[in-house]
């Protein structure tokens, strides 16, 4: 099998700028046993040469973990979005058809296969995806987490802020300002840790506007492309509740 050759058809585009064209390269690399895109993708780098001999810049991508931890090398692969780290040339391509590789489309370009997603890093600060301490002085013991409370966060905490649920919803778009499921998701997150949630209250009217939960067209695509699995419907609809009953009751606490 040593001269078995995988096709590689990438969408590619210089520079962000508006009239930068874009255009598809195809690239034969050598096959090799459990090879992924990413392996592909370096295979093309040593070798940047397309298919009709044309010598080309190396396609530009990024990566970090190559284990689906970072979420950095999140693409669309074969038209659907997925991290490349995981994405396996056997899988993809059985009888040797062309795996397409192309950005994702939610976010600005920066160039070839990398976005910029920044937005997602800035929605974490909107919402205070963080425990807040006051000071840095002695504070004693904090309040002791439960094995219950530690079961329901975890699955939510595995979010790696990779940005496939904002590519596959339909609510992210040029004339919806939604936050998305990632930035609801770490909400519920934080407000269930015990000392988290002592700025619940903040976080919830994060997601009182427009741009908050009543954004969310519950189309379910986030939870079918989650490559952590997590169960960000739920979290939409927990922390939908409690923004109503927030809105409704909250002036009492107050």
């Amino acid at each position: 099998m040593a001269d078995k050759k995988i096709r590689l058809k990438v969408l590619r585009q210089d520079s962000p700028d508006a009239g930068a064209s874009k255009r598809w390269e195809e690239f034969d690399v050598d096959w090799h046993p459990q090879m992924n895109v990413i392996s592909a993708l370096m295979e093309v780098r040593k070798y940047p040469k397309t298919v009709d001999g044309k010598s080309v810049a190396p396609v530009v991508w990024e990566s970090s973990c190559l284990e689906e931890v970072c979420g950095a090398c999140t693409m669309l692969v074969n038209g659907k979005v997925r991290q490349a780290c995981t994405a396996l040339i056997d899988q993809l391509s059985p009888n040797g058809e062309p795996v397409t590789l192309a950005p994702m489309t939610k976010f600005p370009l920066v160039r070839d296969l990398v976005v910029d997603r920044s937005r997602m890093f800035n929605d974490l600060k909107k919402v205070h995806a963080w425990v807040q301490l006051d000071g840095v002085h002695e504070l004693g013991p904090g309040p002791r987490q439960s094995q219950e409370n530690q079961e329901e966060a975890y699955p939510l905490s595995r979010c790696m802020t990779c940005g496939c649920c904002l590519e596959a919803c339909p609510q992210i778009n040029d004339s919806s300002n939604f936050i998305g499921p990632s930035a609801i998701n770490q909400v519920r997150l934080f407000n269930l840790h015990p000392s988290g949630k002592m700025h619940a209250a903040e976080r919830l009217e994060t997601l009182m506007g427009d741009d908050g939960v009543v954004g969310c067209g519950k189309a379910q695509n986030c939870v079918e492309v989650c490559p952590k699995e997590i169960p960000l419907v739920d979290s939409i609809a927990r922390v939908s509740r409690d923004v109503t009953k927030h809105m409704l009751f909250g002036w009492l606490l107050k």
